[in-house]
């Protein structure tokens, strides 16, 4: 290789030396160190002037300091007298951030519970609850109960105290509170609440799960794909190498090229050679957004292909809640030929004689009613199901997939993954879940993945594919070749 260094940052440094092992280089030395507050030294031990220099590092482990680490590194090679600097991410960091505010009943975003015993799996989450003072979900009715026995318990006591105001604390309750703060007391969560004006809180907006209110308002987040290719940009980067973008979008906001590399000839491969029969099984995808990559294997090997459509919480009734009568309605989903499960929260709305006050202190009792519902479009019974999917993070989307598939009759269900970030409680989800095997890709470190799953999951080498197109960029080659054929 001419003028050829590789440097490796500190979020995967067994891919780093993959790759150099494929190239048969060795890596060059870097040193990086953190000051006391946190701050990023790097020191580049070898020589990169008129060097052609690739910067591996993938965005996992705390994402903001690896993507801090490889701008200095860019950097560094740049004031240095580099020829050229080449950023090598094979998991792309910030490329999955979704256009509506992440809601974790319906996005998928990551569950505070660090673990369970326990999964339904179902693909309609159940209404999130309030958490009471000792960490678990109550519901509101046994809220309201609570706080109605407190109040008769508190009016009583002042009554028989000797006619104080009602609503006077007890002098035994004083007592108690003000030894209760001299001991020193273990921190626990407690629900905020927003003080507003009563006359005015009926007329705060409505959000549904897609974030947009009745009048059509969206809410806005912040779009973080340019702030990213502006940073590398800035920093010195002049190229880009990926793979499996979550958003082929984000190569729209470089003005530099971007090299994303696709991994479906690896997976390809796996299926042919690993799959009995692979002829006759179902390639599947879990959700709309990974339909197209999914068909793309599906006619590339000649199987059949099915989808999974999940369709958000969505509002069923529109009326203002003073304008509705006492009423339960039942709403029947059928759909020929799919699964659906439907998850409902019926409540009984109050008159219209009721007074506003009273309303809106029992307003969390009167929750619109909800429907979620879940479509397999194929046929799955008896077969062998092929989840195809991108990135797995919380592992949500695609165990409830499983499950549903299992429930349609699949006979076995491999879930085929390029990037297995396995965030969170994702790793005891997979373990319970019904997927009988896991494979993806070494893009993201899986060694304490392997010892905890064990034979569940497989893990592919997408060493060589990263080598080749660093040899072909480096030598002047075509790398449109590795899009299709893999390596």
């Amino acid at each position: 290789m001419r003028d050829l260094v590789v440097l490796g940052g500190k979020s995967h440094p067994l891919l780093t030396k993959a790759i150099c092992r494929n190239l048969t280089i060795e890596e060059s030395r870097v040193d990086s160190k953190k000051f006391a507050n946190g701050e990023t030294s790097i020191e580049v031990r070898d020589s990169v002037r008129e060097k052609d220099v690739f910067i591996i590092q993938s965005g996992c482990g705390h994402v903001n300091d690896t993507f801090m680490e490889l701008l200095v590194m860019i950097a560094a090679c740049k004031t240095a007298s580099a020829k050229r600097v080449t950023a090598v991410l094979p998991l792309f960091p910030y490329s999955r951030q979704p256009d509506v505010p992440a809601l974790a009943n319906s996005t998928g975003a990551p569950s505070l519970i660090s673990k369970k015993d326990e999964y339904t799996f179902e693909s309609a989450p159940s209404t999130p609850r309030p958490l009471s003072r000792d960490g678990r979900k109550i519901s509101y009715f046994e809220k309201e109960g609570a706080a109605t026995t407190t109040t008769t318990t508190t009016t009583a006591a002042a009554a028989a105290s000797g006619g104080g105001a009602v609503g006077q604390t007890p002098t035994k309750e004083k007592d108690l509170r003000t030894n209760s703060l001299k001991a020193p007391q273990p921190a626990r969560y407690t629900p905020k609440s927003i003080v507003t004006n009563a006359s005015s809180i009926n007329f705060l907006p409505r959000v549904d799960a897609q974030g947009k209110t009745e009048s059509g308002y969206k809410q806005w987040i912040s779009p973080n794909g340019t702030l990213i290719a502006n940073l590398l940009m800035t920093a010195g980067a002049d190229r880009i190498i990926t793979m499996d973008l979550h958003d082929p979008q984000f190569q729209g906001f470089f003005n530099i090229p971007v090299d994303n590399l696709y991994s479906r000839p690896i997976l390809k491969h796996y299926i042919t050679d690993y799959i009995p029969q692979f002829r006759d099984c179902v390639i599947v995808s879990p959700d709309s957004g990974g339909a197209k990559r999914a068909t793309a294997i599906a006619d590339s090997i000649g199987c059949s292909f099915a989808l999974i459509h999940k369709e958000r919480r969505a509002k069923i009734s529109k009326s203002p809640p003073l304008a509705l009568s006492n009423q339960n309605t039942e709403d029947i989903i059928t759909t020929a030929g799919t699964s659906t499960d439907t998850s409902t929260c019926n409540a009984t709305l109050p008159s219209t004689t009721q007074p506003l006050p009273e309303y809106v202190h029992q307003r969390h009792q009167h929750a619109p009613k909800m429907v979620a519902t879940t479509m397999l479009v194929g046929d799955v019974k008896d077969k062998v199901c092929v989840l195809i999917d991108d990135l797995v993070d919380t592992s949500y989307t695609i165990t409830r997939a499983a499950k549903l598939l299992k429930d349609e009759g699949a006979k076995y269900v491999y879930a085929l993954v390029t990037h297995g970030i396995f965030s969170g409680d994702a790793i005891n989800r997979l373990k319970l879940s019904q997927i009988d095997k896991i494979v993806t890709t070494n893009s993201v470190p899986q060694s304490e993945n392997v010892a905890v799953l064990g034979e569940k999951i497989e893990v592919l080498d997408v060493s060589r594919i990263f080598a080749e197109a660093i040899r072909r960029i480096n030598n002047g080659e075509s790398v449109s070749m590795l899009f299709d054929h893999g390596w």
